[in-house]
């Protein structure tokens, strides 16, 4: 039960127990994304104001592996939540319920359900770098968020980013344009994920997580995207997803409890090594 709470706070995408309009983004505003990396797990979601849950209160069903969230821009605030497994009865017992959580305004965050190295559900939230890139250049970051051990990021057949363990990043300023990437076991040339084409955008942060299992065969890449970095932002940095969700705003706007949730019971990390 422990490994499987843990799995359904990794993967909870929830929205918010009041029924809130999406405002201009303001500067201390939180930015939230989840990403969903842990192979064979689907959740339903579901929001209250009473920590009381029906069939009609559903507010995200069905999400998927492989899936990375809008990113929201959301003051801080009070929120509650639930988490039941796909087509799980919302009256019974929720999986995970956490009720009076505080969001943390300000940040930006990605935070990342995946396998660790040893193949158990975890969760794990990235501070995300927004600092301005130079004039023409992107900045390509790659999270290691698999089952696998250490891996080199090959470009051209090379070794770009060399040694990256889970749940590790690593990041390089480029110049614009198409890279052709790999991912391969530590010191072998072998692709065990792509080659892929990643278009890195000028004044854009593209980010590429590696997830899934090797031991499974299931290895798989998301990227998620965060631009306006040519210049100093204006606001909360916005993105792009593989998976647009049609739900209304206000309830995409609960992907920031998750990282209220992971900052109180982990701790914020933010690995980072620029290339």
């Amino acid at each position: 039960m422990r490994r499987f709470l843990a799995v359904c706070t990794a993967t909870a995408v929830v929205a918010l127990p009041l029924a809130l309009s999406t405002p201009a983004a303001a500067a201390d505003d939180a930015s939230v994304v989840v990403v969903h990396g842990v192979p064979d797990l689907t959740v339903d979601v579901y929001g209250s104001a009473d920590a009381t849950y029906t069939a009609e209160e559903a507010l995200l069903q069905d999400f998927a592996p492989g899936t990375v969230t809008d990113p929201v821009a959301l003051p801080g605030g009070t929120y509650n939540l639930a988490v039941f497994p796909a087509g799980a009865d919302p009256s019974g017992d929720p999986a995970i319920e956490a009720t009076g959580v505080e969001v943390p305004a300000g940040a930006n965050i990605s935070v990342v359900a995946h396998l660790n190295a040893e193949g158990t559900p975890v969760l794990t939230p990235f501070v995300n770098d927004v600092d301005p890139v130079a004039a023409g250049q992107g900045r390509l970051v790659v999270r290691h968020n698999a089952a696998a051990p250490a891996v080199d990021v090959l470009a051209g057949g090379e070794a770009v980013f060399s040694g990256l363990t889970n749940p590790n990043e690593d990041s390089a300023d480029l110049p614009a344009g198409t890279v052709s990437a790999a991912v391969a076991l530590a010191g072998t040339t072998d692709p065990v994920i792509g080659p892929a084409d990643v278009d890195v955008k000028e004044g854009v942060s593209t980010i590429v997580y590696a997830w899934g299992s090797a031991e499974d065969d299931n290895l798989a890449l998301a990227v998620q995207t965060i631009d306006g970095l040519h210049s100093s932002p204006s606001g909360v940095p916005s993105g792009t997803a593989d998976l647009p969700l049609d739900r209304t705003p206000w309830a995409l706007a609960g992907v920031a409890l998750l990282a209220a949730l992971a900052a109180a019971g982990m701790g914020l990390q933010a690995k980072r090594t620029r290339a």
